[in-house]
């Protein structure tokens, strides 16, 4: 009896013995279990950045605040172009505003000939210049202007831009407005030029100056003596070319004229009007000379430049441009923009 009793009791034990073993081994092989799920949860995501990073170098790179804000000097290679144009001249006239011309229709300007758009207020002045390029002269008038850092407009004769294309380019390299002004300065109201010659010499000149300069110029013209020709008017209007006279011409084209006279001319005259658009001419000697005195006295009497720029450029004719070309014994590929063939790939 006892050792059934013992027996029965050595089962239970037993029992709870191997019940006890089992509950702490699983519980053992579950908390084990969870640091290793944890870990594979937590190392999951990480191989998809790292591979991010290898694939999308740059972008990964642009996006790290720590180094982007080093490399964020990107606008730097810009600076020193802005720099470079910076006026060097703290007390220097300058340009007050710039007007954009949208030239559908053929607006005319300059209160000679034109009084519809008057768009200038008091003490606002244009500068103008006619008939260049020309050796010496222009570059004369363009120092002048880059050591005020003011701008103007130049009205060229086409004959003249194939003489000096580099003199013409220099004009539009430092930021001026370039128009035309016929292909050789005849005056299109001659009773011996006939409609047909008349068109030839203004589309003649716009495919010279743009020959010359590589690129459209702007769709602005000056008419030769101010000899506004009716028939030409309304041509401009259907090819959408600004006309230009004038308000206060300097008249430093004349025999005797000093650099002292065109300051005064033009002083004079302004100081009446009280604003305006100044004619004058860069193939002239004595303008380059007179141009420092007259940016001085413009500074002194409270005056403030307005650049006149086109909305869009002119569109030269195929035929004209094919004339001129063969005209010149200029082998046609080199009609081709400088842009086209000549690029600059580091600096």
């Amino acid at each position: 009896m006892r050792n059934a009793l013992g027996l029965m009791l050595a089962s239970v034990v037993a029992a709870v013995v191997i019940a006890a073993g089992g509950w702490f081994y699983y519980s053992a092989r579950a908390d084990q279990g969870a640091p290793k799920t944890v870990a594979a949860r937590a190392a999951d995501p990480l191989p998809a950045p790292a591979k991010l990073a290898t694939k999308d170098d740059v972008e990964t790179t642009a996006t790290i605040a720590a180094k982007p804000a080093a490399p964020a000097p990107t606008p730097a290679p810009a600076m020193p172009v802005q720099q470079k144009q910076a006026c060097a001249n703290p007390n220097a006239l300058g340009v007050a505003r710039v007007v954009e011309i949208d030239t559908t229709g053929g607006p005319g300007f300059g209160f000679e000939h034109f009084k519809q758009f008057d768009f200038l207020t008091e003490k606002e002045v244009v500068l103008t210049f006619d008939d260049g390029p020309w050796p010496v002269n222009t570059p004369a008038v363009l120092k002048a202007l880059a050591d005020e850092c003011t701008k103007g407009l130049f009205f060229s004769v086409g004959k003249h831009a194939t003489y000096h294309p580099e003199i013409l380019r220099q004009v539009l390299a430092q930021g001026h407005t370039v128009g035309t002004h016929t292909w050789s300065h005849v005056n299109l109201n001659s009773k011996k030029m006939t409609e047909q010659q008349v068109k030839d010499e203004v589309e003649k000149g716009f495919s010279a100056v743009r020959f010359a300069l590589g690129t459209n110029p702007a769709p602005f013209f000056r008419f030769p003596h101010l000899q506004h020709n009716p028939a030409m008017v309304t041509y401009f209007g259907t090819r959408n070319v600004a006309m230009f006279s004038t308000d206060i011409d300097s008249f430093d084209f004349r025999k005797g004229a000093t650099p002292e006279k065109i300051v005064e001319t033009v002083m004079t005259r302004l100081d009446k009007l009280g604003k305006g658009i100044i004619l004058m001419h860069d193939f002239q000697k004595h303008t380059g000379e007179a141009l420092p005195a007259l940016l001085a006295r413009l500074k002194a009497g409270g005056y403030k430049v307005v650049q006149m720029k086109a909305k869009t450029t002119f569109q030269t004719l195929p035929e004209y441009d094919e004339a001129l070309l063969k005209d010149l014994k200029v082998p046609t590929s080199s009609a081709r923009p400088i842009g086209s063939v000549v690029q600059t790939v580091s600096q």
